[in-house]
Parts: C-alpha cells; structure tokens; sequence
C-alpha cells in the first residue's frame, strides 16, 4: 500500500497540470527492456486517446517513469490507476510474468506557472542526461516533449 504521505493534499482538478513520478516495483530495471518502455509509453498514450490527460512530456527510466500532462478529466487517481494497470498487465502478459509492475502510489506535483512548466518538462527530458544513460536528451529512445528542450 502506498504511504498516507502520498496523498495529502492531493486535488484533483481537470484543466490542471501535473508532474507525476512513478517507480517500477522493488526498484526493477524493468523498462530496460525497449518492448517494456514502449507497452509505457502505449499506456501513455491510451491515456490521452481515452481522453483522461493530455500529455506534454515523458521519460521512461529504467526503473520509474516521469509525466508531465495535463488532466483533462476524471480524478488525478483514477488516471494513474488506468494507466499502470494498463501498461502492468501488458508487461506481464509479454513477459509470462504476474505481480506487481509498479509500486502502490505515485508522487505529484501541480504545476502552477509557465516558467514551472517549462522547468518541469526540461527536468523530465534530462533525467537520462544526468542518470548518464546518453549525453544529449535528443538521444534517449524512450522520452518525448511537446516542446524543444535544450
């Protein structure tokens, strides 16, 4: 179960933006696998077909997937819900696996300014940057961003 913490003061507010990070189950590199990182990344983009966010940027790490999206509706918790259950039951059913894909609960951060906004997109894009995963974001298969980010 996720920690009580996560959850206080969450509002969920359609036509808000949100930075959510969410981590792989006990830490696995589990998204190393391109396959695993793209079924993510298909979640993702469900979400936005479904019509529940809109997204604006993403990476997908190894272990734990930064988001930046707009929600559009529907609450913050039953978005996130869809979204993992979506892409954990794909992970498994590809991988002959069962169990967990991700752990409970998720952290959340309402951006409130444009300048946050854009501080926030260009902190997930270089998240592989600083990780030393690749040397420029443009190189990293497995992020996206709605704007140019240096």
């Amino acid at each position: 179960m996720a920690s009580p913490r996560l959850t206080l003061g969450r509002v969920s507010i359609p036509g808000q933006v949100y930075a959510v990070t969410t981590i792989a189950s006990a830490r696995r590199p589990l998204f190393r696998a391109a396959v695993n990182a793209r079924i993510v990344i298909d979640a993702l983009r469900e979400s936005d077909r479904r019509r529940c966010t809109s997204t604006l940027a993403w990476v997908v790490m190894p272990d734990h997937l930064h988001w930046l999206f707009l929600l559009r509706q529907g609450t913050l918790a039953g978005c996130m819900r869809g979204m993992k259950a979506s892409a954990g039951k794909a992970i498994n059913r590809h991988n002959g696996a069962a169990g967990p894909v991700w752990q409970a609960g998720y952290h959340d951060h309402a951006i409130r300014t444009e300048e946050s906004l854009h501080a926030a997109a260009r902190y997930i894009v270089h998240n592989p940057v600083r990780a030393g995963l690749c040397q420029h974001p443009a190189d990293y298969p497995h992020a996206w961003c709605r704007w140019p980010c240096p």
